[in-house]
C-alpha cells in the first residue's frame, strides 16, 4: 500500500481590517498519473478532486491546471482536513488548514498571598485560535532568575520563596504559536502587592444574658504562616441590618466581645486581615457576610424585663448611641448606641441655646465696656480743661 504523504499548514488572518487571506494548497505531481489519449493541453490537466472533511462542497476556491487548490476567501469556516484524490477516487495527498493570529501582548496580575508565594495569572488581549506555548520566568533586580512553574490550562504560574528584600521583580511571559512569538514584562513590587487571603472560620455568637454584646472569633487563613514573625491586623466591622454607617474595631487577637450593638435588631458583620508589619501591603477582601442577632430574653407573664435584670438593663441604657463609624483596638469595645434619636436633638437644642446666651452675654459686657470708656474719656477733658482755666492769669 502506498504511503500518503502529509502535511500541517497554518495560515494568519490579517489584524488591519482585511478579513480573509488567500491559501494555496499544491498537488505533488508525482502522485498524479498523466491523463490517457487526447491532446497535449489535455494531457497537461491534471485531474484530481480536492474535499473538505470527505465532502466535494469546497469555500470559494479555483483548481489551477496543475492540480494546485486555491481558496480565494479563507476565513474560519474554511477550516479542516483537505485531501486530494485522482480520477479513481484514491487519495493522494491531504493536508490539515487552521487560521488565526500571532501572539499579541498579555495582561498580567500578580497575587502575593503571603511571604513565600507568588502567583501571576494572564489573559489574552488577542485570541489567536491557535495552540501555543508558554515560558515564564521571574528575576529581581540583582538576582538569578527563578523559574515560574507553569499552569497553562488554567493560565497561571508560581514562584515559590521569591526574595522579598528586593524591591522590585521582573516576570517575563513569552506566548508561542506557528505564526510567531511574543514576550510580556510585567513589573511587580512585593511588599506593595502582598494581600493575604480573608480570615477563615469566621463565628458571630450571641452573649446569652446579654443583649447588646456580640462575640466575633476567626481563623488566620490557610495560606498565611503561623509565625510569629509574621503577625497579621483584622479590621471588623458591624452595623444593625439596614443602617448605613458601620461601627469599626481593629484587633491582633481572637476573639473580640462587641458591647454596643443594639438589642433585638439583625447585625452584619464582616472581617478583613492585613500584614501588620508592612502598612504599604494590601487589605484582604472581607471576609463573607454574616447576619447575627444578640441574645434576647423570654421574659414570663408574672416577670418584667426590670425584675428578671435591673443591673444589665441600667448598663445598657447608660450612653447614647453614635451612628459615625469609630475605630477602636481593645478587644471590648464599651461605646453603646440610644434607642432613638430624641437625645441627640436634645443635646444639639441645649448647644444651641448655650451659644445664643453666651452671644448675648458678651455683647452686654462689650457695651458696658463702651459706655464707661466713653465716660471716662469726658471725664478727662473736663479735668484737663479746668486745669487750663486756673492757670490762666486774673
Amino acid at each position: 500500500m502506498r504511503e500518503v504523504p502529509s502535511q500541517i499548514f497554518s495560515s494568519s488572518i490579517r489584524l488591519d481590517g482585511e478579513r480573509w487571506r488567500t491559501a494555496i494548497f499544491r498537488t505533488p505531481m508525482e502522485e498524479v498519473e498523466p491523463s490517457q489519449g487526447g491532446s497535449e493541453e489535455k494531457d497537461s490537466m491534471v485531474p484530481v478532486t480536492w474535499r473538505l472533511d470527505h465532502s466535494t462542497v469546497l469555500p470559494w476556491h479555483q483548481v489551477t491546471s496543475d492540480g494546485t487548490l486555491v481558496l480565494l476567501h479563507a476565513d474560519h469556516s474554511a477550516q479542516g482536513n483537505y485531501s486530494c484524490h485522482d480520477s479513481r477516487g484514491l487519495l493522494l495527498y491531504f493536508i490539515r488548514l487552521r487560521l488565526g493570529y500571532p501572539p499579541g501582548k498579555l495582561n498580567v496580575s500578580c497575587q502575593v498571598p503571603n511571604h513565600t508565594h507568588v502567583r501571576c495569572s494572564w489573559t489574552e488581549r488577542v485570541k489567536t485560535f491557535l495552540p501555543a506555548e508558554y515560558n515564564a520566568t521571574f528575576k529581581g533586580i540583582s538576582q538569578d532568575q527563578k523559574p515560574c512553574v507553569l499552569d497553562v490550562a488554567h493560565k497561571h504560574c508560581d514562584v515559590n520563596h521569591p526574595s522579598f528584600w528586593q524591591t522590585i521583580h521582573t516576570l517575563r511571559i513569552t506566548e508561542t504559536n506557528a505564526l510567531g512569538s511574543e514576550t510580556t514584562s510585567h513589573r511587580v513590587t512585593l511588599y506593595k502587592q502582598l494581600q493575604p487571603n480573608p480570615p477563615q472560620s469566621l463565628m458571630v455568637e450571641a452573649l446569652k444574658g446579654h443583649p447588646k454584646r456580640l462575640i466575633v472569633s476567626w481563623d488566620y487563613p490557610v495560606s498565611w504562616p503561623l509565625d510569629d514573625a509574621f503577625p497579621l491586623i483584622f479590621h471588623i466591622r458591624y452595623k444593625p441590618n439596614g443602617s448605613m454607617y458601620w461601627s469599626e474595631v481593629l484587633s491582633l487577637e481572637s476573639p473580640v466581645v462587641i458591647t454596643d450593638a443594639l438589642a433585638g435588631h439583625l447585625h452584619q458583620v464582616q472581617i478583613q486581615a492585613r500584614d501588620d508589619l508592612i502598612s504599604d501591603s494590601k487589605w484582604s477582601e472581607w471576609s463573607p457576610l454574616l447576619l447575627v442577632r444578640p441574645w434576647e430574653a423570654v421574659y414570663s407573664t408574672t416577670e418584667s424585663p426590670e425584675e428578671l435584670q435591673p443591673e444589665e438593663t441600667f448598663a445598657d441604657n447608660l450612653f447614647p448611641f453614635s451612628t459615625k463609624p469609630e475605630i477602636s483596638t481593645p478587644k471590648s469595645h464599651n461605646s453603646v448606641h440610644p434607642e432613638d434619636e430624641g437625645n441627640l436633638g436634645f443635646v444639639i437644642l441645649l448647644v444651641m441655646l448655650s451659644v445664643v446666651i453666651l452671644t448675648i452675654v458678651l455683647s452686654l459686657i462689650f457695651v458696658v465696656w463702651v459706655r464707661q470708656r466713653r465716660h471716662d474719656h469726658i471725664t478727662k477733658q473736663e479735668l484737663t480743661s479746668m486745669v487750663k482755666m486756673k492757670s490762666m492769669p486774673i
